[in-house]
């Protein structure tokens, strides 16, 4: 492949993942006011959005990774800097990695925030229902022989009864 097929092909590459990062940065923040309104209908529609977003974004990562391996070259940042120096010496690329990398930080940034506000909302839920059932959450867990996960008095015997 020659440097200025390959430029193209990168710069192709870069455009298709700033759009799609753009667009997981605005999902991301749409999830985010679902999350604060607990629209429980609207995130489950929303999660799918993101996943083909994200999924969209792996194919690009593996073409890029695809090209870098055809061309020799690591995966990796010093491999995509080494390819980009020898397909790109004039550098009119870095202008789209950099905008390419803020918007990835950024996009990591908001889904942080938003994992931490369910990780926030599964606590609270966890310590109401706890309050309800003080037993430890550790009782309803069995080990291999069939013992209570964490349990050494033996119950031998024992019988147990469920209805529905």
């Amino acid at each position: 492949m020659q440097p200025d097929t390959c430029r193209e092909h990168l710069q192709n590459l870069l455009a298709d993942e700033a759009a799609l990062l753009l667009q997981l940065e605005k999902q991301l923040g749409q999830e985010h006011e679902l999350l604060m309104k607990n629209d429980v209908d609207g995130l489950d529609a929303a999660g799918d959005a993101r996943q083909a977003t994200v999924a969209s974004l792996l194919r690009v990562e593996d073409d890029r990774r695809s090209l870098c391996r055809m061309l020799g070259r690591s995966s990796d940042v010093a491999g995509i800097a080494d390819l980009l120096s020898w397909c790109d010496p004039a550098g009119s690329l870095r202008a789209a990695q950099a905008q390419v990398t803020e918007r990835a930080t950024h996009c990591r940034t908001q889904n942080d925030r938003n994992g931490a506000l369910v990780s926030a909302r599964l606590n609270r839920v966890s310590g109401m229902l706890q309050a309800l059932d003080p037993s430890p959450a550790s009782a309803g867990t069995y080990a291999a022989g069939g013992a209570r996960s964490g349990d050494t008095h033996n119950h031998a015997g024992r019988l147990l009864a469920t209805q529905a």
